[in-house]
């Protein structure tokens, strides 16, 4: 991706070979927001998500204990490339969820988009998509803000 785009903090953008995929989100990115996320929310409207921020690519996986809504995750390496997605993750299932399908030769994730069960498929947020947003490393993401 050659061009620079116009970011907000407060919105996700994928790029697919179609068109820009929008998603309208809150931001966690210290250890207190990460840890409760979207636990004990009753609902989430379609086309909305909170995008989880670490502080450097890891290994990252999560549960689903507290949260009351069934959801997608996304998951984001450092360079904003979307590489796996878990769809439909069952509210209040403590099973582990991988951020990196099994195989996969980078595992680390810097980000991970949680939108509402059913909102990756329908917005057509796909593997492969790649995120443009500010919270990347600029340098080296391939869609920079501006």
């Amino acid at each position: 991706m050659s061009a620079t785009l116009s970011c907000d903090p407060g919105k996700a953008i994928f790029l697919g070979p179609e068109r820009a995929v929008e998603v309208a989100v809150e931001i966690a990115d210290d250890e207190g927001e990460r840890a409760k996320g979207l636990m004990f929310r009753k609902s989430l409207p379609s086309g909305q998500g909170m995008l989880f921020v670490y502080p450097h690519a890891q290994p990252v996986s999560f549960w689903m204990r507290n949260t009351l809504i069934p959801l997608d995750m996304i998951f984001i390496d450092s360079r904003g490339q979307v590489r796996h997605i878990h769809p439909m993750a069952r509210p209040l299932d403590e099973t582990s969820i991988s951020g990196a399908a099994v195989g996969d030769p980078s595992p680390d994730r810097l980000m991970v988009l949680e939108v509402r069960g059913g909102d990756a498929e329908k917005l057509g947020i796909r593997p492969g998509m790649v995120l443009a947003h500010p919270a990347l490393p600029q340098g080296t993401a391939h869609a920079p803000c501006k």
